[in-house]
């Protein structure tokens, strides 16, 4: 429930001065609520093209922010040294657990880059990396785990997987661990993403996981999806996909959320 902020009216004085006597005609003021404090928001791969992007859309919208990232250096220059950042690896249990304290909810925008070698592949970081982040999270009584993953993680057959060390495969296994974490969780699967300008276009909501390609979205229009989802708790436990067609954009993504089927 929401704290309520009593302003003394003339009533309230008379009280005080008149040992509440009967038949006053003071009155009172309204109560309004005050504003629910934002959560403190960690956000994993915050350095990257869609996590930084999600980063910029949480501070617009007045969330404080926890960058996790390997290199606090590059944080500094790509997010602003205003941007409180954590050291750490998706790899390393007890650096994700320094990184939670205080954290009311986690957003997961971190994936396998080609050149990283065998530390940085999407077994280690879509699939593993993933679920310490979940399980670091339930531990820490994390209110909410948003994943950013991809169309097409449950089609096997995908050329993705092909070409990237079976990278949707090991999303999929991403997303299943943090399903199985015990955490409330939302999974977002985008498809292709673009590095236009967000808020310019509908997006679409889908679920089944039944078509991946040409079909795209910017990356800053993911991270309004992200975002919006900490706000509303129909988009809890429900894994969808996301796209972008010409159309007015939404104001809100409420409505959206209301109408996915949950996990």
């Amino acid at each position: 429930m929401r704290a309520l902020r009593i302003l003394p009216g003339l009533f309230a004085a008379s009280l005080l001065a008149a040992g509440c006597q009967q038949g006053s005609e003071a009155t009172a003021e309204t109560a309004t609520p005050a504003e629910e404090p934002k959560p403190l928001v960690l956000v994993a791969g915050a350095t990257g093209k869609t996590g930084s992007l999600v980063v910029a859309e949480l501070q617009r919208q007045g969330y404080p922010v926890r960058a996790f990232v390997r290199d606090t250096a590059k944080a500094a220059e790509r997010l602003g040294p205003e941007v409180e950042a954590a050291a750490g690896d998706l790899k390393d249990a007890d650096s994700i657990a320094a990184a939670l304290g205080g954290v009311g909810a986690v957003i997961n925008a971190a994936g396998a880059s080609g050149g990283g070698g065998e530390d940085n592949t999407p077994e280690k970081v879509d699939y593993e990396g993933a679920r310490n982040l979940a399980d670091a999270a339930y531990a820490a009584g994390v209110d909410q785990y948003v994943l950013v993953s991809s169309r097409g993680v449950t089609m096997d057959d995908h050329f993705l997987n092909r070409m990237f060390n079976n990278v949707l495969i090991w999303k999929r296994k991403g997303e299943e661990a943090v399903a199985a974490s015990g955490i409330d969780y939302t999974i977002v699967r985008p498809g292709g993403l673009g590095d236009g300008e967000g808020g310019q276009q509908t997006i679409v909501f889908e679920q089944g996981d039944a078509r991946s390609e040409g079909i795209f979205i910017n990356r800053a229009d993911v991270g309004r999806v992200c975002v919006a989802a900490l706000k509303h708790d129909a988009a809890r436990n429900k894994v969808f996909e996301i796209h972008a067609v010409e159309g007015e954009p939404q104001a809100d993504f409420g409505a959206n959320f209301e109408a996915l089927a949950g996990s």
